[in-house]
């Protein structure tokens, strides 16, 4: 049984790259690994509403999971493990698909240019990934 990566930040893009996972896992009859991340610049800062040692990425948990039982169902129709780390979002998808079969991901996150074709994560990730990397497409944008 092989494995797929998937970047997952809850875009539009990302969103399809996802659906787009799952079924090529099916197809091939891998395991679906969701990746998701958030990159805190200060991570042992936290803010007045939020005590310290508060588990500052469970919105991102909460999220991602609300996704895989969306998409995959209960029970789920493909293997899916969810990650969610704090970092860096190219460094860990990196990270999470060494060895893997396939890295997937949108090719709009959330930040930088919305008109560019591919986002810095999705560059970084054609550019260093150690196994094949799927970009898709999101929806196009209205003129």
């Amino acid at each position: 049984m092989g494995r797929i990566v998937v970047g997952v930040d809850g875009s539009p893009s990302s969103v399809r790259a996802f659906l787009w996972a799952v079924r090529e896992a099916q197809r091939r009859g891998d395991v679906l690994v969701a990746v998701s991340t958030w990159d805190s610049a200060y991570p042992d800062m936290w803010l007045p509403s939020e005590p310290p040692g508060a588990d500052h990425l469970a919105p991102f948990r909460h999220q991602l999971d609300r996704l895989v039982h969306d998409v995959v169902g209960t029970p789920p129709s493909v293997p899916v493990e969810t990650v969610v780390v704090d970092g860096p979002p190219a460094q860990a998808l990196l990270a999470h698909a060494e060895g893997a079969d396939l890295l997937v991901v949108g090719n709009r996150g959330r930040g930088g240019f919305a008109r560019a074709l591919l986002g810095s994560v999705g560059r970084h990730c054609v550019a260093h990934a150690a196994c094949p990397v799927v970009v898709v497409r999101g929806m196009p944008e209205a003129a």
